[in-house]
């Protein structure tokens, strides 16, 4: 693999292609690519194996359909980033796998910078409001650009806190879609003042199978995750979780157990999450922590060639999927294969109705 670069205007329209294309998540994506060598090269493939595929339909956009999606974010005043570009944030690049392409508006520059994510409640405290904006201001000054969902409550109270130092906010829907509504004067300022940054293509309404992968996109981008005020059941703690599998600092907030909004958290510290009272807790832990790790093989469009796949590993790789969905991290711990070697096996599995990769990127048998 060659190193990074900034891609030609036919790489980005055909990683956007590729990228949009129906039943093509960022496991397929990454499989073909490692398999085929270049994107060029699996949209010239692509036809025939859809031909021939037993497993999920893929249906592919045009040429032209993601011209006019790249046209439309840049009239915005945005940009699509590729997951192979310099300018790709290394918290994202480094996932298992990563997202092959995000947009962007705002203040990219922002992306270059350590970040930590905060989350919690729609139905928070005016206590819990309060200390989301104590910490988002207390990290922005020391540094730190707060991350989060732009959702009600914790998130709105930490974004308006770090407008001056510096906020990203992670849609679920498209780049232009406002959600919820009522933050849409919050919206416009970090439009202006920090950075919008969306997995989904533009003109994307929100669906419910659209906030975890938001939620993933949060936390890749943090060096470290805390959460406050959040029910048993919630968003955030899929947030904690995703940040514990990245390798993330994960830290709450405790609160009262009559509180049902310190379930989240309390059960979170009992699991091994840092305990924070205080801004001076978070940044010791921040700083305690190992950091992200540039991912130093970014070079995914410039493959001489794909990868020639023996039957032996595809086989080998089929015995160690039943019909419990696994990761491709586990499974390359399992296998001894990078996990880029397997996502071009799983995804030959998948062609042959041998495997299944679920929403979220796991793997599993068919039942």
């Amino acid at each position: 693999m060659q190193t990074q670069h900034v891609l030609s205007d036919k790489e980005r329209r055909d990683w956007v292609r590729l990228a949009r294309s129906e039943g093509i998540g960022p496991v397929s994506f990454f499989g073909l690519l490692s398999r085929y060598g270049q994107v060029s090269a699996v949209l010239s493939a692509l036809p025939d194996l859809i031909k021939h595929a037993r497993g999920k339909p893929i249906q592919m956009i045009t040429a032209d359909q993601a011209e006019d999606e790249i046209a439309a974010t840049e009239a915005r005043g945005g940009q699509v980033l590729a997951a192979c570009e310099p300018t790709f944030p290394i918290g994202l690049a480094a996932l298992t796998p990563p997202p092959p392409v995000i947009s962007v508006c705002g203040q990219a520059g922002l992306l270059q910078k350590p970040m930590v994510g905060i989350v919690g409640a729609r139905n928070a405290s005016a206590a819990g409001l309060r200390l989301a904006r104590e910490f988002a201001t207390g990290l922005g000054q020391a540094g730190y650009v707060v991350v989060s969902g732009l959702a009600r409550g914790i998130d709105g109270a930490a974004h308006s806190a770090s407008l001056a130092t510096g906020t990203i906010a992670v849609l679920a829907g498209g780049l232009d879609h406002i959600y919820p509504p009522e933050h849409e004067s919050l919206y416009h300022e970090i439009a202006a003042r920090g950075l919008l940054v969306s997995e989904s293509p533009l003109f994307a309404t929100v669906h419910a199978r659209d906030f975890p992968r938001r939620n993933r996109i949060i936390s890749g981008l943090s060096q470290g995750i805390v959460v406050m005020e959040a029910e048993a059941r919630s968003g955030s703690l899929i947030t904690a979780r995703l940040a514990a599998e990245q390798g993330r600092d994960v830290m709450a907030v405790p609160g009262s157990p009559l509180d049902p909004r310190a379930a989240g958290p309390n059960s979170l510290i009992k699991d091994g999450a840092h305990l924070v009272a205080n801004v001076q807790d978070v940044l010791a832990c921040l700083q305690g922590g190992s950091g992200l790790k540039e991912n130093k093989s970014r070079g995914y469009s410039h493959a001489d060639q794909g990868l020639t796949l023996t039957p032996s590993e595809i086989d080998r790789v089929a015995g160690l999927l039943s019909p419990v969905p696994v990761s491709l991290a586990d499974l390359s711990t399992d296998s001894g294969l990078p996990w880029r070697t397997l996502a071009a096996i799983v995804v030959e599995l998948e062609l042959g109705g041998r495997a299944i990769i679920q929403p979220g990127g796991l793997v599993s048998a068919p039942v």
